[in-house]
């Protein structure tokens, strides 16, 4: 399911191009690139759920708006999400790239992936997809883009 996700993010979202794509014509398309149907019905829910927090039919579950307060990972969390991911998690509220409302976002969509094997790219890529999505966060967007796309290492001086 995530290769769909990345392969419709890069494809299509990312790129601007339009979505106004009929559902079946999309589910063909995804589906002669080789990804199985399962797959993409799956994706293509957690998109939905996505833009429901975009169109704000659903908010997250978060206990404080307390900016000093610490985020406890369940043990479920805790196991997709390792040292590494929580950590770049936090460095990301620190520098104002998420807030509270859209870490809990980017962990929730997290945890609807049907995946195990989950990495510091694989966030990042869904930083990015969550963040895309929401109206006011286009700042913080740039900033993950840069973040996750930084060339400075190829440059010599």
């Amino acid at each position: 399911m995530f290769d769909v996700l990345m392969y419709l993010f890069e494809t299509y979202i990312h790129n601007q191009e339009e979505m106004c794509v009929d559902q079946d014509k999309l589910t063909n398309d995804l589906s002669d690139a080789g990804f199985h149907r399962e797959d993409i019905f799956n994706a293509l829910i957690w998109l939905e759920k996505l833009v429901d927090y975009q169109d704000e039919l659903i908010s997250p579950i978060f206990l404080t708006t307390d900016s000093l307060s610490m985020r406890i990972y369940t043990q479920e969390e805790s196991q997709r999400l390792d040292v590494n991911c929580r950590g770049f998690l936090l460095f990301l509220e620190q520098i104002r790239v998420l807030n509270l409302k859209t870490r809990e976002m980017v962990i929730e969509r997290i945890m609807a992936l049907d995946t195990l094997d989950f990495n510091l790219d694989d966030l990042k890529w869904v930083v990015l997809m969550v963040l895309f999505n929401l109206p006011g966060c286009e700042g913080a967007y740039q900033k993950m883009e840069e973040l996750l796309f930084d060339h400075s290492d190829d440059i010599t001086h």
